[in-house]
């Protein structure tokens, strides 16, 4: 029976690979790097479509492992999406919220099998509404990256 490697011990995105490539190591922040948090917390205020909000920084080398919102009020109303200027769902795509104090998870899918995909740069995450937020209450996104230090 064989055995093969993960991409990320392998080096690879086509996987079902049973020896590493050559001189590859995995990359410390996905395979043993810290997990950090961002916390964006956003006053809602009937935000329009016309709004975009600011929701932090993340630096070089960084790679987003999920993101989760939860917000003080009912959002099945409202859609929007997380990503950065050019890609506005890079890492949440368009879509209704969920009811008050509902936890709910999100991750970018394409992202997914990508041997690297740390950031090579500062990137500015923001979030885009497409149908307006409530008048009040709060919202409270996290992301989560794994990075080196």
């Amino acid at each position: 029976m064989a055995t093969y490697l993960s991409n990320e011990l392998a080096g690879t995105t086509t996987g079902l690979t049973t020896t590493p490539a050559a001189g590859y190591r995995p990359r410390a922040s996905v395979y043993g790097g810290m997990l950090k948090r961002y916390r964006a917390t956003v006053t809602l205020a009937s935000q329009t479509a016309s709004d975009v909000i600011q929701l932090c920084t993340l630096p070089p080398g960084a790679t987003l492992a999920f993101g989760v919102y939860v917000s003080t009020v009912n959002l099945t109303s409202a859609q929007f999406s997380v990503g950065i200027a050019g890609n506005t769902t890079k890492y949440k795509s368009n879509g209704s919220g969920q009811g008050q104090d509902f936890p709910v998870m999100f991750a970018p899918g394409a992202q997914v099998g990508a041997a690297d995909p740390a950031l090579t740069a500062e990137e500015t995450v923001i979030m885009t509404i497409s149908t307006g937020l409530p008048s009040s209450g709060l919202l409270v996104i996290d992301l989560y990256v794994s990075q080196v230090n």
